[in-house]
């Protein structure tokens, strides 16, 4: 407002506004901080308005900028394949650490849970007879969610070996550290990339094999309800993202097999 000339609060305006936006934008600043700058304008002007600093509130004419969808980084089945395949080698030594690891890669894409939900999960959540898992997300929302063969063998496997790496105040946790405790978000973000490198796969975070066990349900048929349940997504516009990914692979192979694409 200074470089308009202006040095009174009162003569704020839309215009101005705007252009400290648009000035944001040459500046290279990426939507997502657009939109964020402009909501703290709102809140300002709404604020300034309220306590009687401007006589009327510009900042609620001010639209924020929309932020681009990125699509999420997944791998591919046969990717997938490779690395739970490699992980599962990589425990055949028998060691608690590397039964564990496999346990969570396979619950991880076998439910597409959140790596913080992976972690909080107790013994008692476990329903091994009928492979599913009572998970609490955000908003302590409990949802069950269930999980396949491979992951339920896996589980078994760190089930048998737990207790070598149980101490005092270990507790109910069903993923334990190496000395003992729950097992730590970062500690499982490690797991995921270490276990990913291993066979030279495109990287991802826990976050991604999410995505990944979303996509590929619905490239296997799912429906978009069933897989907002099983993700816990409060909105399906939040689960829709997965189908944008599937279209994309969908045209890729009609552009290679359509002979007349």
């Amino acid at each position: 407002m200074n470089r308009l000339g202006h040095d009174e609060l009162d003569k704020l305006d839309i215009r101005g506004l705007r252009s400290w936006l648009a000035k944001q934008q040459s500046l290279g600043k990426a939507r997502s901080t657009m939109a964020r700058r402009a909501t703290a304008a709102r809140v300002f002007t709404a604020w300034a308005q309220r306590t009687g600093r401007i006589a009327t509130d510009p900042g609620a004419l001010l639209a924020s900028p929309k932020a681009h969808k990125t699509l999420p980084g997944v791998l591919g089945q046969a990717d997938t394949r490779t690395v739970l395949d490699a992980a599962a080698v990589a425990a055949d030594d028998g060691s608690p650490v590397g039964l564990r690891d496999l346990a969570i890669m396979e619950l991880l894409y076998a439910t597409g849970i959140r790596v913080g939900e992976l972690c909080a999960l107790d013994l008692d959540e476990v329903d091994r007879n009928r492979r599913v898992v009572r998970v609490f997300g955000k908003g302590r929302k409990e949802r069950s969610v269930p999980y396949g063969v491979p992951a339920g063998a896996a589980l078994e496997s760190w089930m048998a070996v737990r207790v070598q790496l149980v101490r005092d105040g270990s507790g109910a946790a069903l993923f334990l550290g190496a000395r003992g405790g729950r097992i730590d978000q970062r500690t499982v973000r490690r797991v995921v990339h270490a276990r990913i490198d291993a066979v030279d796969a495109p990287d991802l975070s826990p976050h991604g094999l999410r995505h990944t066990a979303a996509t590929h349900l619905l490239e296997g048929g799912a429906d978009l309800r069933s897989v907002q349940e099983l993700l816990g997504h409060a909105s399906l516009a939040t689960t829709q993202v997965y189908t944008h990914v599937s279209s994309e692979r969908l045209r890729a192979a009609y552009q290679q097999a359509h002979p007349r694409a």
